[in-house]
């Protein structure tokens, strides 16, 4: 089908998520999940070079399944939410590596510091979907999908928190492997769909 339609999206913020993880006591992985992901895209499926992201996440919204550890991630020992609430990526070029997939370069900010960093990013498709609100479908809507993957040094930010242990190992790793899992929703509706 053809779908005529404009170019932004918006994050769904009840299907989208944000996932890091880092290694534990030299032996592991622990991982920890953002819910309720906001941003927005300008996108075009047949142009990802003119593609625009902005994330941002509630920082201290986050999950890795134990409360201790959480209060201890938020304090001023690693992510010090109560002064740095958020987390934003704000992209400012695109490289288009193949038919699915392209290189987000921008800014991220953590903790208060702002790096240069890239998204590797895989355009997962679009599809024509209902659109409930109070029990009706007001729909359709067009929806597309998105995974987002970077890695980070944490010590670039300024989480820098660590203990050592026998035979030199450190209680956390350095490198901060993050992934966006995007669900993101036309800001109008399909104005026309035809048969192809």
């Amino acid at each position: 089908m053809t779908v005529t339609k404009s170019i932004r999206w918006n994050f769904e913020p009840g299907h989208t998520a944000a996932e890091f993880r880092a290694r534990h006591m030299m032996v592991t992985w622990v991982r920890g999940q953002y819910k309720n992901v906001s941003g927005s895209l300008i996108f075009d499926p047949e142009d990802f070079s003119r593609t625009k992201i902005d994330v941002t996440i509630d920082a201290g919204r986050f999950s890795t399944g134990q409360r201790q550890r959480d209060a201890h991630l938020s304090s001023a020992d690693f992510l010090d939410v109560a002064n740095h609430p958020t987390i934003e990526f704000h992209s400012e070029k695109v490289l288009v590596d193949g038919a699915t997939s392209f290189r987000a370069l921008g800014d991220l900010t953590i903790r208060g510091v702002t790096r240069p960093a890239t998204l590797n990013v895989t355009y997962l498709g679009e599809w024509l979907t209902p659109w409930w609100e109070d029990g009706v479908d007001l729909g359709p809507r067009l929806r597309a999908g998105f995974e987002a993957r970077t890695k980070i040094n944490r010590h670039d930010f300024g989480v820098s928190w660590n203990d050592s242990m026998v035979r030199g190992g450190v209680v956390v790793g350095d490198e901060i492997e993050i992934t966006i899992d995007v669900e993101a929703v036309n800001e109008e509706r399909a104005q026309a769909v035809t048969p192809q």
